[in-house]
């Protein structure tokens, strides 16, 4: 096996700071309503943890400006995060970043981009055609969809502004809002961000679960294909002892979306002591 010249790549570190009305602004956009108010009040607010995840977009968008895919063609893949701690309501953090990984599917790569810090780790996977063909390992291969009755059925409704929203987050790309953008990446209007699909489907599964979505521990997902705004989305979840719950999510026309989906929150006992116990 030959491996890429990326694999290990160090793509340094950053300091990104933030205030209580990012978070507040972060939640509003993946669907939060606004009699949540712990979170979109400032007084009461719980950051959810995939707000992580605008903090640190800075990791892949800087490998694609040193020149590893073409970043006309590659597509976000999928996405996976690791909570080690809550985020406070304001604060900074510094993170590092490196290429975890390189598979080589043969027409195509993935890159595999891990972005740490005290708070979590967060690792981006990028499809980039043409990028493969270096005789590395093709990786892990999908996960199965559960062979049983869904046990958890709930929907989620985005709306017309949710991707001209999510963009005021970091993520600019001209795909999610100019028309003619997205005819020029192979969509027929703009689409919703990936990880704003992801965190909006958080939100009814927590509650689903009956657990608060700030006590998010871990979630994958691959992103099976786009979401425009409006689509009304379909959850399917699996309770998994080990997992948490195993989830996918397809839009109206039966389309699927979301794949692979896995979701772990902390115990109920656990999320009722930090509940208890006031910011430091």
């Amino acid at each position: 096996m030959t491996g890429s010249p990326w694999q290990g790549h160090d793509l340094g570190t950053r300091t990104v700071s933030y205030t209580a009305r990012d978070a507040i602004l972060y939640a509003l956009a993946v669907g939060a309503p606004a009699d949540r108010l712990d979170l979109v009040y400032e007084e009461r607010l719980r950051v959810l943890p995939t707000f992580a995840l605008t903090l640190a977009q800075w990791a892949p968008d800087a490998l694609g400006a040193l020149g590893a895919f073409d970043v006309t063609t590659a597509v976000h893949g999928s996405q996976r995060l690791e909570v080690t701690a809550p985020l406070e309501r304001a604060g900074e953090l510094t993170m590092s970043a490196r290429v975890a990984d390189v598979w080589d599917k043969g027409s195509a790569a993935v890159f595999d981009v891990e972005v740490s810090c005290d708070r979590f780790t967060a690792t981006w996977s990028l499809f980039a055609p043409g990028s493969g063909g270096f005789g590395g390992e093709r990786g892990p291969s999908a996960p199965r969809r559960p062979d049983r009755p869904a046990e958890h059925r709930p929907t989620v409704a985005t709306h017309s502004r949710q991707a001209a929203l999510y963009r005021l987050l970091g993520d600019r790309h001209a795909m999610h809002i100019d028309p003619e953008a997205a005819k020029a990446a192979g969509m027929p209007r703009p689409f919703l961000h990936g990880l704003c699909t992801l965190a909006a489907t958080l939100l009814p599964l927590a509650d689903t679960l009956g657990a608060h979505p700030a006590e998010l521990l871990e979630l994958e997902a691959r992103f099976a294909a786009p979401v425009f705004p409006g689509d009304r989305l379909a959850l399917r979840g699996w309770n998994d002892d080990r997992a948490g719950v195993r989830f996918e999510a397809s839009a109206g026309d039966d389309r699927t979306v979301l794949s692979g989906g896995r979701a772990r929150f902390a115990p109920a006992d656990a999320a009722q002591n930090r509940e208890e116990t006031p910011d430091a």
